[in-house]
């Protein structure tokens, strides 16, 4: 591998910068080959889309998540919008109303007021974390990355506004140091994290929702005593690769309604908002703790479990 290049903390907030400039813009390539629209669905909730945007089969039919600072009259208001790689720094921000005053009212959603995901733009490191709010609606929470480059902060809440809507808001946030590219994983159909091995069957649709079966097991044996995380046995994020364009969705069934079992299959439905190559991190917990697997799968073509197992993970941690 080539020798690390220093990039200083203006550097790769310019680095993340056109990165978000070339990976938003309606027909322009992403990073990757796959092409990358700046439409798609948040939350597994299809919306018709107003503009008619079209270019992949129809198969762009909703807003994409996360790709927007601002929308529906909320703003992102990302305080610490650069960082240094490897050093332990307190994150923070704000949501503001359209008068620009911070929102100090949330609603409830799997158990928080508001979910903050934090990936590299290359999507190799990932966090979902849960800041904490202090009584001005600035929120916080201290974060350790452990590499050089751009990262995408995800803001995922629904104001306590009545008639409000789940919105995911997007800032560009900088990591200075030594930076070294990473590629992103391959497809895989095995994750292995901290002693499990989870399996994904099916795969995402353009345009059409899918059912993904997420299998856990440890040393071979199937784990069947799952523990609820954020009201539910899993907790799945998936991110387009090239512009990260975001898509949140939870299992089918919950914990308590006397069918679901935890475990050893969580059942996920997703619509993927177009073709091309998607990253999915699937939190769950078992004895007490919460693991994240990851995956790589293109959209339109179902991953299997004979295919090469992603490298383990677990050396980064998630920030549970």
């Amino acid at each position: 591998m080539h020798a690390g290049l220093r990039i200083t903390a203006f550097a790769a907030a310019l680095a993340a910068t056109f990165g978000t400039a070339y990976g938003v813009g309606k027909g322009v390539d992403p990073v990757v080959e796959d092409p990358a629209p700046a439409r798609h669905e948040s939350h597994g909730e299809a919306k018709p889309d107003a503009e008619g945007a079209g270019g992949h089969g129809g198969h762009e039919s909703a807003p994409a998540g996360g790709l927007q600072i601002s929308e529906g009259g909320y703003t992102l208001d990302l305080r610490t919008p650069t960082v240094t790689a490897g050093k332990r720094t307190e994150l923070s921000f704000a949501i503001r109303d359209s008068a620009g005053r911070a929102v100090t009212a949330y609603q409830r959603e799997h158990e928080k007021e508001l979910h903050l995901i934090v990936a590299s733009r290359d999507l190799v490191t990932y966090r979902h974390l849960h800041p904490t709010r202090a009584a001005d609606g600035t929120w916080s929470i201290p974060v350790e990355l452990p590499r050089a480059g751009g990262y995408r902060v995800f803001a995922d809440f629904t104001p306590a506004k009545k008639g409000a809507e789940n919105l995911t808001l997007g800032a560009d946030l900088a990591a200075a140091g030594s930076f070294e590219p990473q590629r992103m994983p391959a497809p895989n159909g095995t994750a292995k994290i901290h002693g499990y091995e989870v399996r994904l069957g099916g795969g995402l649709r353009p345009g059409k929702a899918s059912e993904l079966k997420l299998n856990v097991s440890r040393d071979g044996r199937p784990v069947k005593n799952l523990q609820p995380y954020l009201g539910a046995y899993g907790h799945l994020v998936a991110l387009r690769s090239g512009d990260l364009a975001y898509l949140h969705v939870h299992p089918n069934g919950e914990p308590g309604d006397g069918s679901t079992k935890p475990g050893p299959q969580i059942s996920f439905t997703a619509t993927a908002p177009s073709s091309g190559t998607y990253r999915l991190f699937l939190d769950f917990k078992h004895e007490g703790k919460v693991h994240t697997a990851e995956f790589t799968v293109r959209a339109g073509g179902a991953t299997t479990a004979t295919e090469a197992p992603a490298h383990d993970e677990g050396t980064e941690g998630h920030g549970h």
